[in-house]
């Protein structure tokens, strides 16, 4: 029977409608690239100090003095404690001069009368809005936890509802979550109101884009396939990411930035009118007509006539048995092959997630302006995006992932051994590390859609990016470690990429072999015996043709 790329093949690969839905597809991308990360700027802590009531009729020389300064560091002063005032009123009266006075016997208290704020970056963020400091210092990262963990709650959900309401709709679902809550978010009137909605807006941030990514790689051709989950979807996030530090720079209260930031959403109500279902999609689940209807559309844009005919009687047949199967997330692991390829995928996808992230999040400790370096961390996905359409289209989907993760596995570790008055160089392999990571994380996302089947392909890549929230929930405190030791963070997260670089050597190879439409007919895990597989294997060999335990399968033999 053939394929479904052989029955759309009449449509050719880049036609006048093909590029249509890759540019709108990638254009819905954009927010992505806003929200998921708006939280650098929101949520940046600027220089604060311990506030002074001003009716303390102090001199200009005590009042400068109020504030202890931290031991050890030059031209610093306490953020969280100040000289306790009735001292320093009773003291003020018998020394005018506070220089004739040993400071260090004053007995110090927390800041009472709250916190001044410097201006110099921003009017405001949610940690000058509610005192996220000193003894509250763990709630804007935890702000950010929640955001995480309603992306992993969203990418358990979406993921389902896809594979059994459809791809269009969940996009589109999610993107209208992802933006209403938003613009709620600028509205909150105090912190917990807004980490609620912040995990709202998580439920439908990176939802929409494995939507997105799903339904582009479904209607879209195997040739371009690739230039698509790379070029097109990734650099599209990218670009947004890049908007972001413009827009930060420009609105410097996180509420005008947020509100700016959301409104960008609307725009995309118009798109349900011009994107259209999946019909690999569609055929799946036995609606033969609808997708009919739309590949005679397609064919029609593109100025190509279809065929009279384009599913036989044995093919209708076939799809009709095919979408009487109903598949749940236990299909991810009910064979040893699968469960496998599930495993390797979701400890992969936990480890770049959290390296990843982690690397963006601290982007504000890095040397440098704040602004600039947000962009360089955006701009270096660029051509980490460009180099991994590169390599996805010539080389092994096993060794160019597994090198990508190693290289930068090792260039994070050797960030400890950067003497601490280069500075420069240590951002250099920070930014190298985000470029093999961000590499490697766009070479996942299409590893993960070959290796999966139709039938559980949208539940597959949703579960891997729910688990990969794990390492994203984590990423926020990940350079709280750099407390006890300075390079710990770097190199804690540089073993762990090194040993997803390993892991990938483990999964099978789907270079230039076309996608399966079910379970026995996905590519066999390297290195594991498997107890309990079927007698009969079936597996495309490299001219797309489907063997059985080496021998190619009759037409009319029925496949397990």
């Amino acid at each position: 029977m053939r394929r479904y790329e052989e029955i759309v093949g009449f449509l050719g690969e880049w036609g006048p409608y093909q590029r249509f839905i890759f540019f709108l597809l990638s254009v819905s991308i954009f927010p992505n690239g806003f929200c998921g990360l708006s939280i650098v700027f929101v949520g940046g802590v600027p220089e604060h100090r311990c506030s002074i009531p001003g009716n303390l009729n102090l001199s200009e020389a005590w009042m400068n003095r109020t504030i202890p300064p931290v031991q050890g560091a030059e031209l610093q002063h306490s953020k969280c404690s100040r000289y306790r005032l009735d001292v320093i009123m009773n003291l003020s009266e018998t020394f005018p001069d506070p220089d004739f006075f040993n400071m260090s016997q004053i007995e110090q208290e927390p800041c009472l009368d709250g916190w001044e704020y410097s201006k110099e970056q921003y009017i405001s963020t949610i940690v000058s809005e509610w005192d996220l400091v000193c003894n509250e210092d763990w709630k804007a990262p935890f702000s950010t936890s929640l955001f995480f963990i309603g992306v992993l709650l969203g990418s358990f959900i979406s993921g389902q509802l896809s594979d059994k309401f459809g791809r269009k709709i969940i996009l589109f679902g999610t993107m209208a979550v992802q933006c209403v809550f938003s613009i709620l978010q600028v509205f909150s009137p105090n912190w917990e109101v807004f980490c609620l909605l912040n995990f709202l807006v998580g439920l439908g941030q990176i939802s929409n884009y494995v939507a997105a990514f799903v339904l582009g790689s479904e209607i879209l051709g195997k040739s371009i396939r690739v230039i698509y989950c790379t070029l097109g979807v990734c650099i599209s996030y990218a670009i947004g990411y890049m908007l972001l530090p413009l827009f930060a720079y420009f609105i410097r209260s996180w509420r005008m930035l947020l509100l700016a930031l959301s409104l960008s959403g609307l725009i995309y109500i118009p798109l349900w009118w011009f994107i259209p279902e999946s019909p690999r999609w569609l055929i799946t689940k036995g609606r033969v007509k609808e997708a009919e209807e739309i590949l005679r559309f397609i064919a029609k844009k593109n100025g190509v006539t279809a065929p009279e005919v384009l599913f036989s009687d044995l093919e209708l047949e076939d799809m009709r048995a095919k979408s009487e199967q109903s598949y749940a997330i236990i299909h991810l692991v009910r064979t040893c092959n699968i469960r496998a390829v599930t495993i390797i995928n979701i400890l992969m996808w936990m480890i770049l997630t959290a390296g990843y992230f982690g690397l963006s999040l601290n982007t504000p400790n890095l040397h440098g302006d704040d602004y600039l370096n947000c962009f360089f961390s955006a701009a270096i996905e660029v051509p980490a995006y460009t180099a991994a359409w590169f390599f996805l289209q010539r080389c092994s989907r096993r060794f160019t992932l597994s090198s990508a993760l190693l290289f930068g596995g090792v260039v994070l570790l050797l960030i400890q051994f950067v003497p601490s008055d280069i500075s420069v160089l240590t951002t250099v392999l920070v930014m190298s590390g985000k470029l093999a990571t961000t590499c490697g994380f766009s070479m996942i996302y299409v590893y993960t859609a070959e290796l999966y089947p139709t039938a559980v392909r949208n539940m597959g890549v949703g579960v891997c990016s729910m688990a990969s929230r794990m390492g994203s929930i984590v990423s926020p405190y990940i350079f709280y470690l750099g407390v006890h030791h300075k390079f710990l963070p770097f190199t804690l997260m540089g073993i762990l990429t090194a040993l997803s670089g390993i892991l990938a050597l483990f999964l099978p190879e789907t270079f230039n072999l076309p996608l399966p439409d079910t379970i026995e007919q996905m590519q066999k895990i390297k290195g594991f015996k498997c107890r309990g597989m079927h007698k009969n294997h079936y597996h495309f060999d490299k001219e797309g043709k489907l063997e059985r335990n080496g021998q190619k399968k009759e037409e009319n033999e029925p496949s397990n």
